[in-house]
């Protein structure tokens, strides 16, 4: 086989409708648009206009609202903690701050703070400073021996 024997499949492509060529092709004349008015010419864009009757876009009501001052943390599982000690990425003998969280590119970014969650196995017996953290990631870090400190209150939720 060569590079100028290469085939699609048959029935694999179709070749394009030639739009306006004449009343034998099927779409000669007008193509297609009909007979004047707005949609028959080119250059026309009228999405969601519903002919001067009110769009049911702006007919449905409002929903929800934006917390223009909300806080965004960056979230971490403690399975992917445990997993980052496991292989000696984060240090089990200092406290573990946010600082050091993305220090060991567990976190990316810290945004507004750090809040931990419970999601995963954790056994190591460490000591986690961060700002947000879920109640049950609170037990598990101490059910394992170690002490979770929620840093700000604001947080802590």
């Amino acid at each position: 086989m060569k590079l100028n024997e290469l085939r699609d499949n048959a029935g694999a492509t179709r070749p394009r409708k030639r739009i306006g060529r004449g009343p034998g092709s099927g779409k000669g004349k007008t193509g297609g648009r009909g007979i004047k008015g707005q949609k028959s010419r080119s250059g026309v864009a009228i999405n969601a206009y519903e002919g001067g009757q009110m769009p049911l876009y702006m007919r449905l009501p409002k929903r929800g609202f934006n917390k223009p001052n909300r806080k965004k943390f960056a979230v971490v599982n403690l399975g992917l903690i445990q997993k980052f000690i496991e292989a000696g990425k984060i240090d089990t003998k200092k406290p573990i701050t946010e600082a050091a969280l993305v220090e060991s590119g567990l976190v990316r970014r810290k945004r507004d703070g750090v809040r931990v969650l419970a999601k995963g196995d954790f056994s190591a017996k460490v000591e986690l400073q961060v700002s947000g953290a879920s109640k049950s990631a609170v037990e598990a870090v101490e059910k394992a021996g170690g002490s979770l400190t929620v840093t700000s209150a604001a947080a802590a939720e």
